[in-house]
């Protein structure tokens, strides 16, 4: 470890503490004596990920993460949700301990993450994972979904469409046009 000051390779360890997912250590350089920390992070195992064509290419974070954003995009979630799916969907992946992932499995990850996270996101993600050839196909998936789920999860953050007194009211007053 090269000093950041001084340049100079080498130094001693101070103190070493566990953080979160690797070791932060303070260390004092031996030539000019001045104090700085690293942190040390296991570096897992590279992982490819099989394309449907049979293409090999390494895992990346990044385009999980884009495409969990652009599901996600525009809908009231909490800051740092889809990080943390990411990460979630990540870790199982590594915890497979397989050097090789096909593409089915990430996306039905993925699937799975979205469909408890928000219903909307998951149509969307779906839309393009399935690669739906006509709005029945999509209806299909909508069905299912509800079907599912006893009752749907409401984002907090989301007002409704009208406020309670005023679908009281519009619901009185369809009854009493039908009569």
């Amino acid at each position: 470890m090269e000093c950041p000051y001084c340049g100079y390779h080498d130094s001693k360890v101070i103190d070493s503490r566990d953080v979160n997912d690797g070791i932060r250590r303070r260390r004092q350089c031996l030539r000019c004596n001045s104090r700085y920390t690293t942190y040390e992070r296991l570096q897992p195992a590279s992982l490819f990920v099989m394309k449907k064509d049979q293409r090999r290419e390494e895992f990346d974070r990044n385009k999980l993460l884009t495409g969990l954003r652009k599901a996600c995009e525009k809908r009231p979630l909490p800051t740092g949700t889809v990080d943390k799916l990411a990460d979630d969907i990540e870790a199982e992946l590594y915890r497979l301990g397989r050097s090789e992932v096909p593409s089915k499995v990430i996306g039905d990850m993925v699937m799975e993450g979205l469909k408890k996270l928000d219903h909307i996101a998951y149509i969307r993600f779906a839309s393009v994972y399935r690669d739906f050839t006509d709005i029945t196909a999509l209806k299909q998936a909508v069905d299912i979904l509800v079907s599912s789920q006893t009752e749907t999860p409401v984002s907090s953050a989301q007002l409704p469409l009208l406020p309670e007194d005023n679908l009281k009211e519009l619901a009185k007053s369809q009854r009493r046009n039908r009569r």
